[in-house]
Parts: C-alpha cells; sequence; structure tokens
C-alpha cells in the first residue's frame, strides 16, 4: 500500500516541478539583466537625486536647512557640518546621474553604498530595513554592472 501511495503522488509532484521550472525560465527570458539593471539604476538614482534637491536651491546653491540638518540631525564623524553637506549634496546629485546614464556605474553604486552605511551607522540605524533595500540594489548595480542599455556598454567600460 505504501509503494502504491508514494507512486501516485510522484507523477503530480514531478509535474508541477517541471511546470513550475517551465514558467520560472520564462521569467528569466522576460525579466533579463538588462531590464533589473536599467530598473535598479533608475529606482536609487531617484531615492538620491531627490534626496540631494531638498539640500539645495536652484542648480546647487545648498540652503541653511542643509547647513541645520548637518550640524543637528545628521551630525557625522570627522567631518565639519559644512563639508559634510556640500559632499552630500554634490554627491547626491553626480552619482544618480551617472546611474541614469549607466556611466561609470559600478564605482557609482559603490560611492552610493559607502554613504548608505554612512547613513546607516552614525544617523539613522534604526532605518536598516530601508538602508537594506538599498544596499540591495547598489550591491547588485556593482557586481552586475549596468547592463546593455547603458553607456558603459556603448564606451566598453567594465
Amino acid at each position: 500500500m505504501r509503494a502504491t501511495f508514494h507512486a501516485s503522488i510522484r507523477p503530480t509532484a514531478t509535474s508541477l516541478r517541471t511546470r513550475w521550472n517551465s514558467v520560472a525560465v520564462r521569467l528569466d527570458r522576460l525579466v533579463a539583466h538588462d531590464l533589473l539593471a536599467l530598473a535598479s539604476r533608475l529606482a536609487i538614482a531617484a531615492i538620491f537625486f531627490l534626496s540631494g534637491r531638498t539640500k539645495v536651491e536652484g542648480w546647487l546653491t545648498l540652503t541653511d536647512g542643509a547647513y541645520e540638518l548637518f550640524r543637528t540631525e545628521y551630525r557625522v564623524p570627522l567631518l565639519p557640518p559644512e563639508l559634510a553637506a556640500h559632499l552630500a549634496a554634490y554627491a547626491e546629485h553626480l552619482f544618480p546621474l551617472l546611474l541614469v546614464l549607466g556611466l561609470f556605474t559600478r564605482i557609482s553604486a559603490l560611492a552610493l553604498l559607502g554613504m548608505t552605511l554612512v547613513i546607516q551607522v552614525f544617523v539613522y540605524p534604526d532605518a536598516w530595513p530601508t538602508h537594506l533595500s538599498w544596499a540591495a540594489l547598489l550591491l547588485y548595480l556593482s557586481g552586475r554592472g549596468a547592463g546593455r542599455l547603458a553607456l558603459d556598454r556603448a564606451l566598453r567600460i567594465a
């Protein structure tokens, strides 16, 4: 009786696994690295760029509020607040722009990953779920690159 029971279940489990694997293969073709990389580049670029825009007026003039934020809330060690404010604002504009273009993607992602780590450790340690999601996107881009829809590819930059 036991052998009959297993024999009747095995074909169903195998066919279910076969169907699932077939769906997975189709999804793998539909959602290729190039699409994942483009979506990752745009998503993380938007987060950092919009954050950078809150610190400036006009093109890149830092606001008094940005300086105050770095003096009181952000307080990054080893850097004067005025310097930290400028570095953060410029980084939040430059690296997202490079990511959107897919230019120097790996180094841009690593730079923003470093910034994320500083924010996590020194500024908002309780915001780890958000920072982990940023880090995942940035690690993906650092490890896999920008994909074919990028200037890195056109310029043959790895």
